[in-house]
């Protein structure tokens, strides 16, 4: 499933957004009662025996502190279990406890934001084995600062006039089946796309006013390979931009990307690398690294203002890239199944139920789910209106459909939250014969 997909599926969401009742919002907290590590000294994370998975996959063990003052309550802001993708209107993922110990031990200082904004650069380049790297408000803030240092370079009077520059439009070319919501970050700059198809019309459409390239890589068609896409336009010396917001896991394609010769890649801060949602990563060329710090907050009047990251979400993408790259994959994923097989044993003794591990290929959310299906004939109700009514019901959980069967995304969950997954879908379907 690629954005585009799940920005299809954005107006099933109801709009109203309702408190969740005490005792439901009890059962969410009850069943571990450790508190989160990043806020008791010597507290340690939740181990493997009681829900499975939970030992394996260690970063999302924790279950959230105790609180005084219960905000979402206050504001009648709906608690919701995400049992499906990694989604920005759902707020992303949640962060590591390790990133919120970066945060709240950050946040009782003050800090030079240029100097800041370069030693964290420094040091995510450093990891990422790049020349140069920095922090953004998200990926699609990282497509509007790429492009915009494709244009500028560090030319001070086009900085200072962009979009509004004098002249003929910028050209980025695109293929025509990467088109997608979020190039519309590319268009803020006053550039203007060039739709190609194939390697031959990508050849001819190169002009004086070509300035980028971009790739969406989870777009579900190339008809220019990456290898063409960047020997094509390293023949015309232009640089090449790779969207890769949601392409983690695996790890390796943090590397693979700028390996193959991307000069600007990105990476969303707020999915499975799990920092801020409001964080993102754009790194690769040291030249246009600097062009694009130089159209970004803390300068006063670029185009980049607007999209500012404060220095807690800077570090925060520190610790939760320096945490991402440490883990061991292998046994997260395994977490991940183990985690899965536990809801289809829980799920088996239901008639007709046939359960289902499958693993999206990706490039993004390439991770295991659970695939469930039944006879309609049994259970009179359709995948689609049992994900509204889970989504619907309190707590609200969100799951997926794929290919007309109910998709439980289990990566999200938190070990608490699993059986509460497990006893609403019974529920629902039962109440379906």
């Amino acid at each position: 499933m690629n954005r585009r997909d799940i920005l299809k599926r954005l107006s099933l969401l109801p709009l109203a957004a309702t408190s969740i009742g005490s005792a439901a919002l009890a059962a969410t907290r009850e069943p571990l009662p450790e508190t989160d590590p990043a806020r008791t000294p010597g507290a340690k994370l939740p181990t493997a025996g009681n829900t499975p998975g939970e030992g394996h996959d260690a970063a999302a063990a924790h279950t959230p502190p105790a609180v005084t003052r219960d905000l979402f309550a206050e504001l009648g802001v709906r608690r919701i279990i995400n049992a499906d993708v990694t989604m920005t209107f759902l707020s992303g993922s949640l962060m590591l406890p390790e990133v919120l110990e970066a945060i709240n031990s950050t946040a009782h200082d003050f800090a030079n934001m240029f100097e800041l904004q370069d030693k964290v650069g420094a040091k995510i380049a450093e990891l990422l084995k790049v020349e140069a790297a920095m922090v953004t408000s998200g990926a699609a803030c990282a497509i509007l600062l790429g492009t915009a240092a494709c244009i500028t370079g560090t030319d001070k009077d086009k900085i200072k006039n962009i979009p509004n520059l004098p002249g003929p439009r910028a050209e980025v070319i695109m293929q025509k089946s990467h088109r997608y919501l979020f190039d519309q970050a590319v268009t803020t700059t006053g550039a203007r796309i060039v739709e190609v198809e194939g390697p031959d019309e990508m050849e001819k459409a190169f002009t004086p006013q070509t300035v980028m390239a971009l790739f969406f890589n989870a777009a579900e068609k190339h008809s220019i390979t990456h290898e063409d896409f960047l020997a094509i336009a390293g023949r015309h010396n232009i640089p090449t931009f790779l969207d890769a917001a949601a392409d983690v896991p695996p790890v390796e394609n943090l590397f693979k990307y700028q390996k193959m010769g991307f000069s600007l890649v990105t990476f969303s801060g707020g999915k499975m690398i799990r920092g801020p949602q409001s964080a993102g990563l754009l790194f690769g060329r040291k030249d246009l690294i600097e062009a694009a710090k130089l159209n970004h907050s803390p300068h006063e009047a670029p185009i980049g203002r607007p999209m500012k990251v404060n220095k807690e979400e800077m570090f925060g993408m520190y610790a939760a890239l320096k945490s991402y790259l440490d883990r061991d994959h292998q046994k997260e994923w395994n977490g991940w199944l183990d985690r899965a097989k536990h809801i289809a044993t829980r799920l088996a003794p239901l008639q007709t139920l046939k359960t289902e591990i499958w693993t999206n290929p990706g490039p993004a959310n390439a991770f295991p789910n659970l695939i469930v299906d039944w006879d309609r004939q049994h259970f009179k109700i359709t995948p689609k209106e049992v994900r509204q009514t889970l989504q619907d019901g309190n707590p609200s959980i969100v799951t997926g459909v794929h290919e007309d069967k109910l998709l439980i995304g289990v990566v999200l969950l938190r070990p608490d939250q699993v059986e509460i997954v497990v006893q609403r879908v019974k529920e629902v379907l039962t109440h379906a014969v």
